[in-house]
Parts: structure tokens; sequence; C-alpha cells
């Protein structure tokens, strides 16, 4: 395997751990108003990310880095191109972190409530984007033969792209429901359990569509293999919740989120964006990538310094491995 071709599958495995861990931060702001009927139910939701959701951030910071520096031309077109969501996507992001900080630093319920409705906003609005352009990204653009942009801001959202956000987002709430059902005890656990059976299926439509769509677009004989292993995965999930296996079930989901980025990467080699105007003006991998020299560089930066950040985020998941519940959570202001 070439340089080229072996970043091109580190940034699809680093859309993968960015999909699947701030996917179910995503999830869990979502369902922050449908599963927490309390403000102290809330405060249970909200610590369920609390430790983490900032360091699964990092792996957006982390892909846009990596395609920057071994696609100088993938990041730029696409960029360039999404430039606009991508700053709703940062604005909602900065939102969101903000809200987390200073949701319990007043001792108001209509002060907690105005956060609370920040944090819910910026939880849909985020994986909207995300599917968005991702999604744009893999079914074309209306590139020109400079790799520029042809038209508005607007030539980004096409019914493929809609379908990939609608995706993202369905995944994402299913997904964060999941994890409360493997992070909560009680009532919480309960409710979230009951959501997650009640509305799988439908919340998996819109990704089963994006498969069916990428795989008939411009998918290749093999893909159908991780495609069917993503359909098989997430209904398997499914039955493993009712029976109680949340671990189980939450592994699944990233068995069938792998599957769904190996199928839409998978349609999208041997390109890096495709042209919607003319196939000819596509991105392939082998011509945007940067020069060996560089990719040898960053290659080895990134084989000593990715296992010490999978090692830290690791004990962090080990370190707050345990259910939380209302009983947990002490009283805003604790006597002194």
């Amino acid at each position: 395997m070439d340089l080229p071709t072996f970043w091109f599958c580190v940034i699809a495995l680093l859309w993968l751990g960015y999909l699947f861990l701030e996917g179910f931060d995503f999830g869990v702001g979502m369902l922050l108003p449908v599963l927490g009927r309390r403000d102290v139910e809330r405060r249970v939701l909200i610590n369920t990310i609390g430790p983490v959701w900032d360091g699964n951030e990092v792996w957006l910071i982390v892909a846009g880095g990596a395609m920057f520096a071994s696609f100088p031309g993938w990041y730029a077109s696409l960029f360039s191109t999404a430039y606009l969501p991508l700053l709703v996507l940062l604005l909602a992001l900065i939102g969101r972190g903000v809200a987390f900080e200073y949701r319990g630093k007043v001792d108001s319920a209509r002060w907690r409530r105005n956060w609370d409705r920040v944090i819910v906003a910026a939880s849909w609005i985020s994986p909207l984007v995300v599917g968005l352009v991702l999604s744009a990204n893999v079914f074309g653009l209306p590139l020109d033969a400079n790799g520029d942009r042809v038209g508005g801001w607007w030539t980004i959202f096409s019914v493929p792209s809609v379908v990939g956000a609608l995706a993202v987002c369905g995944f994402s709430l299913l997904h964060g429901a999941v994890f409360l059902a493997l992070k909560t005890e009680g009532e919480i656990r309960e409710r979230a359990r009951r959501f997650v059976l009640r509305m799988g299926v439908p919340l998996l439509l819109p990704v089963v569509a994006l498969l069916f769509l990428a795989q008939l677009t411009s998918g290749a004989a093999w893909t159908w293999v991780p495609l069917v292993i993503a359909l098989v995965a997430a209904l398997v999930g499914l039955a493993r919740l009712v029976r109680w296996r949340d671990g189980q079930a939450f592994a699944l989901q990233g068995v069938a989120l792998a599957g769904v980025v190996v199928t839409l990467f998978g349609a999208l080699w041997p390109n890096v964006i495709p042209s919607t105007l003319d196939a000819a003006w596509s991105l392939p991998v082998a011509d945007t990538a940067s020069s060996p020299y560089t990719l040898a560089v960053i290659t080895w930066v990134a084989a000593f310094g990715t296992p010490a950040v999978l090692v830290y985020q690791g004990w962090t998941y080990w370190v707050f491995r345990k259910r939380i519940g209302t009983k947990h959570i002490p009283p805003i202001h604790a006597p002194t």
C-alpha cells in the first residue's frame, strides 16, 4: 500500500472515530428534554458525557488536520466549498461547549433551561451539518478543472447530501440512547431502552437509504460486504438490547458504523472528491496527495503520537466507566 492510499484509509478511520465517539455525545444532547424530565435527570444525562465530550471533539480536529497535511487539494476544495455550513458547525460546537460549562454556574432554573436549549439546538445542528458535508463529499461537488466550486454555497445541498444529514442525525439519536442505556441506571436507563426499541428501526432508515444510494451510484462489488455487515450489526444490536445486553448493543453500533464508513469511502475511492460537472475534473487520491517526503514525515509523527492519545482517552473512559443515576447527583448547593 502506498502512502497516499494509506492516508486515505487513515482519514476514513479518523472520521469513523469521530462519528462513533461524538455521535453518542450529540445523541445525549438531542435526548436531553426527552429522557431528562427533571433537572436532576438532565444533570445525569450531561454527566454521562461530562468527562469525555471535549476529548471526543479532538477527533474532528485531527481529521481536518490530517486532510490538510496529507491531501491539501482535498482540504482546500472541500472546506472552501462548504465554508458556510462548516462555520455553522463551528458556532454550534462552541455554543455547546459553553453551555456545558456555564449551565451550573447560577442557581436558577431559568438559567439552566436556557443553556439546556443551547445544548439541544447545537446537538441537533452539529450532526446535520457533519452528515451534509461528508455526504456531499462522497457523492460529489460542482468542481471545475481547477478544483474550485461552481455556483453558490447552496450547491452543497442535494438529495444524497440531505439523506446523509438525516442519516448521521438518526444514527446519533440511536447511538446516544444506547449509550445512555449503558451508562445510566434506574428510570433513565429504562426510558433510553424503550426509546431505542421503539424508534431504532425508523432512525436507521436514512442510514439504509444512504448506503444503497452510495452503493448503486458508485459502489464496487466488494463494498456490498461492509454494507451487509452494517445492516446486520445494527439489527442484531437492537435485538441484544431486548435482552438488556447494553454493552453488546453499543459495540454492535460501532460495527455497524464501521460498515457504513467503509462502504462510503469505498464508493468514494479512487477519488477524494468527485466532480458533478465532469468526471474528468474529479480530484483523485494520487494527484491530490502531498509529496512523498511530507507523507513520510507525518506518518512517523502519527506513529509516535497516536498511541499516546489512544492510551489517554482509553484511560479516561475506563476511569469513568461506571453507571450513574439520580442518587449520584449532589444538590446544586451542597451544605458546608
